[in-house]
């Protein structure tokens, strides 16, 4: 059997009948095959590649209520930052230029603050209390603060997982080898104010720039979940991998609330049961995946180690860290966090 090629591919799909247009390259469409147009033609903008389980699952559920909906809602998906840089998309999202939009909670908090209480340092000690927390009360904390921005967020949040520690000089075991840590973190007040309180010396930096300022010694460390660690090739730069866990951030599957409006409400129950399901595998995906990660990361050469959260809380707690984000997210808020992870501050 001859291999197949790209271009003996195009020809074979080029002899198909010609029944449905194919969309442009990076653009999914979950609209079924037909001549008829879709009723409610949605954009969905995200920063994340194709390959990614947030995507494969999306496009899964966009195919779903495709079908579901017999071809009335059509959702396309713009991956990769098609569309835009996370703020840009928040804004379109607002405006209605797209209809759905996936910002990290760490996003979408520089419009609705309280949205990024789930990457308080050290607050989750493992998925099952990030679980309890962000599909019970709290989530629905948020969620409703989210709404008074004329959004509209799905009920299950998707998976950005763990972020973890790695360094170039030495192994993190406990708070005090935070001690002026020269550590690059992302531009989120909430993230320097931790490394500050655990005596580190952050600096902001786009993550263009992480891996040329670890490789020149700008800064000695840096910190993500662990896709993002392989992805970028951190491993060439750094030798030690510490499984801090100290923030947890996930993904805000949101809609225009106008557009979430416009539909129907047979079909919003069909579209939000598939994104709501397609965010659960997601999650599944998620876990294996970091755990496949960490052996890869030790075959590249990095350090892996375990450290325990105790010193790292009780540094935060010490520092004042705790009682300040208390005031800034309010008592609310703060006590449905306390439900689900035990007392903090």
């Amino acid at each position: 059997m001859a291999p197949v090629t790209r271009r003996s591919a195009i020809r074979t799909l080029s002899a198909l009948p010609a029944i449905a247009a194919v969309p442009a390259a990076g653009v999914f469409s979950a609209l079924p095959r037909t001549a008829r147009a879709a009723e409610f033609s949605y954009k969905y903008g995200n920063n994340l590649p194709l390959s990614h389980p947030l995507n494969i699952r999306a496009q899964e559920a966009a195919d779903r209520i495709a079908k579901e909906t017999n071809g009335r809602v059509e959702i396309k998906i713009f991956p990769n930052n098609q569309l835009g840089g996370d703020t840009d998309m928040l804004a379109q999202v607002r405006s209605g230029g797209i209809e759905f939009f996936t910002p990290s909670a760490l996003v979408i908090a520089t419009l609705v603050p309280v949205a990024a209480i789930n990457a308080v340092g050290f607050a989750f000690a493992d998925y099952k209390q990030v679980w309890a927390a962000m599909d019970g009360k709290l989530g629905a904390h948020v969620r409703g603060a989210i709404a008074k921005s004329r959004l509209y967020a799905f009920e299950k949040m998707w998976d950005n997982g763990f972020r973890q520690t790695t360094s170039s000089k030495a192994a993190v075991a406990t708070a005090k080898d935070m001690d002026g840590l020269k550590i690059r973190v992302p531009v989120s007040p909430l993230s320097i104010s931790m490394f500050k309180g655990l005596g580190a010396a952050p600096a902001s930096l786009q993550f263009s720039e992480v891996y040329s300022a670890l490789q020149t010694k700008i800064v000695d460390a840096q910190e993500n979940p662990l896709p993002i660690i392989q992805v970028a090739k951190l491993f060439e730069v750094q030798k030690f991998c510490s499984l801090t866990n100290h923030i947890w951030d996930g993904y805000w599957f949101i809609a225009n609330g106008r557009a979430w409006d416009a539909l129907p409400a047979d079909l919003r129950t069909v579209v939000a049961r598939a994104i709501n399901e397609a965010g659960l595998q997601q999650r599944e995906d998620i876990r294996k995946l970091n755990e496949s990660v960490v052996g890869d990361l030790q075959a590249k050469g990095l350090t892996i180690n375990r450290p325990a959260a105790d010193s790292f809380r009780a540094k935060l707690r010490d520092s004042g860290f705790y009682g300040e984000w208390k005031g800034r997210f309010g008592p609310e808020a703060w006590v449905l966090l306390e439900e689900a992870v035990g007392k903090l501050a």
